[in-house]
This record gives C-alpha cells, structure tokens and sequence, in this order.
C-alpha cells in the first residue's frame, strides 16, 4: 500500500483489510468469521432498516513509543453495549467475545496503526443489527454483530483547540426516558438537524437543553458536557445522557486529581460561572469550549476569556491521552495491550 499521509487523516472512513463477524442464530452466537468483504448481505425486511434494531460503539486502538498497542477500556463498550442491548430488546454479546473480536480485527488491520508521534489512532467500529426479515413491529430472531476499523485523524480540525457551540432549543435529540443513555442510530439521526444548523451559524457543535423544561444542559450531538469551577469537575445527571466512556475516565483523572467530581443538573444560567468547560468522548477526547451561544435568549456564555484552552482541560487530556498511548501509568487496569 502506498505510505499514508498520517499526520493529515480526517476523521472519516478508509478501506482497510479486514471486518470481522459473528451471527446470532438459533438463540445462540456463533463463530467468529473474518472477511474482507465491505458490503453486508441484508434482507430487505430486516427489524434494523425498519424499526431501528441497531446499535454501534465507538472505540479506539493507540501505538505507543513503546510500539505496542493498545486499545483503551474496551470492557466498558462492550458493557454499553449490552446495556443498549436491554434498551432495545436484542441479545447481548458476552464482554469475552466482544474482547476476541476486537482484539482479532485490530491484529487483522495492524498495518492500518497509525505511527506514535502523528497523533492519529485506529477507530474500531462494532455494529450490531437485528437481520431477520419481519413486518410485525417486534424484535428480530437473528442478528448480526460487525467490526470494522478505519484509522482517524483528531474529530475537530484544530485538534485540541477551543471551539464555539450553541444552544439548539427548537429540536431534543431524545426524551427523558426515551433512548438517550443507549447508543443507538436513531438518537444521531435526531440530532442531525440541529447540527446542520450549529454548522450552518458558524459553530462547530449543537448544545441540547433537557427536553422536558428546556431549563438544563444536557449533551451535544455527540459528546458529554463538563464544567470546571472551584477545584470541582462537574458534569450533568439526566435520564437523556448517553454514559460517556471518556467521561467517566475524567471523572476518576479529576479525582486523582484531588478535585471533586459533581454528577447533578446544571442549570443553562450556571454556564457564566465556570472557569472552564469542555465536550468530552472517544472522538475528540476533550474538546475545549471558547463560548456557548443561546441565540434565542441573546446570551453568550464565553468560558475561554483568551481563547485557549485552560490548565485543567489541558491537564486532563493530556493525561488520558498519556495512559492511552502508553506514556502515563494505566494504574486502573483500563488499556488492553494486543500481544
């Protein structure tokens, strides 16, 4: 293959040699199966394209200085995604096949790696679908559960630069207890409107306000809101969240820390009082936050004064991404290093 130009991938889809496999039939999982097909065969009817049996996880596989790899808290999507599971009435793949399949797909791709130094990873991309053909609105018989990975370059363009957001009151990306704690298609394709819009004003992401009073922050379209004021790391509790893998990682960093870490409403009015705040998850890991906008109400929140990121957000990304690519202790078991 020709060299790639790592240190300028996008954050977008390549072809890469493998995906691996693993059917659901006859109430059972079967055998992992590799191949190196891009396409999948699907019924027409299947519950996945009709009722939105569907649900993904996103992770990440890291080469160190060290030229290992590792791949960071992977029994933890594998829990989401049982937890979706749940949510959405399909059977759970036990952690220990999700762990084979993804340590198979990496080692499969291990030439797709980006180097140490370009900053860039492997995103690993696990699909499971409900495939058997029905036209009654109920779960499907047969599933299909996919791996693909696709190596990536920083979620924003910048990298770990301050960026603008704006509160979108007009559309929810998902109701109090509707599908929002489970990572599903149908909450991103709620989300899409209110993105192009953010997009269309100049704003590089969507900020949602709880869909029940339109009083409290919630998340953007596709990360964890946190704030930073007082020596205290705070994030939102809502039935609407989707539980944040990183988020959660930050949680324990700020504790290490020695802050205190809030998991409460955050009413919109307390964004004037942080120091800092941040979006947070396996894309862009932390994104600094320069202001939120709320055009309708005529407010602007900045958070960054100079437009820089400030010293907690800079510390804390810069520790997480030190255990991921293997520079700093992974004292709390969460990087699994692909023998």
């Amino acid at each position: 293959m020709k060299e790639l130009d790592w240190a300028n991938l996008s954050f977008g889809y390549m072809r890469t040699d493998y995906n691996v496999r693993i059917y659901y039939r006859n109430g059972a999982w079967g055998e992992l199966e590799v191949s190196s097909e891009e396409y999948l065969n699907l019924h027409m009817a299947a519950t996945c394209l009709h009722y939105g049996q569907e649900a993904f996880e996103g992770l990440k596989a890291f080469r160190g200085k060290d030229g290992k790899v590792r791949i960071f808290r992977l029994e933890e999507n594998a829990a989401r995604l049982q937890s979706t599971c749940r949510g959405i009435l399909m059977p759970e793949l036990p952690t220990e096949r999700f762990k084979e399949a993804v340590l198979k797909v990496v080692k499969l791709n291990e030439r797709f790696i980006p180097p140490y130094e370009t900053g860039a990873s492997l995103y690993i991309r696990p699909l499971l679908i409900g495939t058997s053909a029905q036209v009654g609105v109920h779960p499907a018989s047969e599933y299909l559960f996919v791996i693909f990975v696709t190596p990536v370059g920083p979620y924003f363009k910048g990298g770990f630069a301050t960026n603008p957001y704006v509160i979108i009151r007009e559309f929810d990306r998902a109701a109090p207890h509707g599908t929002g704690i489970y990572k599903v298609g149908g909450n991103y394709a709620a989300s899409l409107r209110a993105n192009k819009k953010a997009h269309d004003l100049g704003y590089s992401c969507e900020f949602y306000l709880d869909a029940k009073e339109k009083k409290y922050i919630d998340e953007c379209g596709a990360a964890n809101f946190f704030g930073i004021k007082d020596n205290t790391y705070i994030t939102p509790l809502s039935t609407s969240i989707l539980p944040s893998i990183t988020n959660k990682s930050l949680m324990q960093l700020a504790e290490d820390m020695g802050m205190k870490v809030e998991r409460r409403p955050v009413p919109e009015e307390e964004l004037s009082t942080f120091e800092e705040a941040g979006a947070c998850g396996t894309a862009a890991v932390i994104s600094p936050i320069e202001r939120i906008d709320d055009l309708e109400n005529g407010k602007s929140y900045v958070i960054s004064k100079d437009g820089k990121p400030g010293p907690v957000c800079t510390k804390l990304y810069n520790k997480l991404r030190g255990i991921q690519y293997g520079d700093e202790p992974d004292t709390y078991g969460w990087v699994t290093i692909v023998e």
